[in-house]
């Protein structure tokens, strides 16, 4: 166990070591005939931030002894809880990092993910210029960057600095196409979640909007780092036809095992369903006092509401507006929170009509709404019912 923690200390010295005369390169570096650069695509990891990967950009030139990864997927929470609140309206500042190649293949292979690498065939202007961009990028007056999801992560900004390396001319991916079999953001991040992230989907799919059902186009779709990755395979010059991928090859294989596959929330929502209707049941016919149930239940849609609110309105975030999640989490339900038994019918009514718009919409609404939804809608139906009933 000594040794293996000798040897660890070594080789993270090492890298410390290599990164830091490495942050010393001047903008001016010049990279020579031998020198290469190459798209890095990494591998999901266990926090729900990495559930999509990542993307980096390596610059290699052995003759001058460079060999760095430029990261524009770096954030900080150090700000405490504001970070939190930061990242709610959409406020969040990431930035561009550099590290030594070894330094970040060896904390991925601490996380167990895997790192394909890609070769691009840019010519030698190209490799400078891509190289100068990022070093101005790395100043510190340009380092951070207003981060979004879909729009503008750590993939966009690589596939960015590639097309804007091109000396006159263009590859396959760089100008925007039509969509094509009508996908969506929301399309496109729910492979990721099939199966191991079904709770983190419905939430998903609870604050985001209408604009995420919006058709992408291949250009949009790169926002995906394993999305750019297929892309940048495919992808060809315009000048020679020549595919903008030379070479491929894996550096890291697959260290660690998913997670395991989660309860399904609509599962679970319809057996809280079966119970609800029970004790509805036995509201009706012995009796009995569920002013509790209402509480927990309106109490719920209500927050849900809250949320869906500040984030349509109060953040800046693209993807969260419009978002008809609104009209089955109401803040109607406050109404009916306080108001009780005293609750007008007539708003009673109009919540129920909701739900129902809601229900029937899953089929023709422009926004896609989880199948978890359905139960819920259900279970405040039968509630306002009861209430109705009082």
């Amino acid at each position: 166990m000594k040794t293996k923690a000798l040897i660890l200390a070594l080789l993270l010295t090492l890298a410390g070591m290599n990164a830091h005369a490495q942050q010393q390169m001047s903008i001016e570096a010049t990279l020579g005939d031998s020198s290469f650069v190459s798209l890095l695509t990494c591998g999901p990891g266990d926090e729900f931030y990495t559930t999509f990967g990542h993307t980096a950009l390596r610059v290699c030139d052995s003759t001058i002894g460079l060999d760095v990864v430029y990261n524009y997927g770096t954030f900080s929470f150090s700000d405490g809880w504001l970070f939190y609140l930061r990242f709610a309206r959409g406020d969040m500042r990431y930035r561009l990092s550099r590290y030594s190649m070894d330094g970040f293949l060896y904390e991925y292979f601490g996380e167990g993910r895997w790192v394909e690498e890609q070769v691009l065939d840019l010519t030698l202007q190209e490799r400078n210029n891509l190289l100068t961009m990022l070093e101005v990028n790395y100043l510190p007056e340009y380092r951070y960057y207003q981060y979004d999801f879909f729009r503008d992560n750590c993939a966009t900004r690589v596939r960015d600095m590639i097309c804007q390396s091109l000396i006159h001319r263009k590859w396959g991916g760089e100008q925007p196409t039509t969509a094509k079999d009508n996908e969506s953001y929301r399309s496109l991040i729910y492979p990721y979640m099939e199966d191991n992230l079904l709770w983190w989907r419905f939430g998903l799919d609870v604050i985001l909007g209408y604009n995420t059902d919006m058709p992408c186009s291949t250009w949009e779709y790169m926002f995906a780092p394993n999305e750019l990755m297929n892309q940048m395979d495919t992808a060809v010059m315009s000048d020679t036809g020549r595919p903008l991928c030379k070479e491929r090859h894996q550096l890291l294989a697959q260290g660690r095992e998913g997670p395991a596959k989660s309860v399904s929330p609509t599962l679970v929502f319809w057996l809280l369903a079966l119970v609800v209707v029970v004790l509805t049941y036995w509201e009706w016919h012995k009796g009995l006092k569920l002013r509790w149930l209402d509480i927990i239940l309106f109490l719920a849609a209500a927050l849900v509401s809250v949320l869906i609110i500040f984030l349509w309105f109060f953040s800046i975030h693209y993807c969260t507006r419009p978002n008809w999640n609104l009209l089955w989490a109401s803040p109607l339900f406050f109404y009916f929170l306080f108001a009780g038994r005293r609750s007008n019918p007539w708003v009673v009514l109009l919540q129920m009509l909701l739900l129902l718009v809601v229900i029937s919409g899953m089929l023709w609404m422009p926004q896609q709404f989880n199948v978890g939804v359905l139960p819920l809608c259900f279970i405040l139906f039968v509630r306002l019912t009861s209430l109705l009933r009082r």
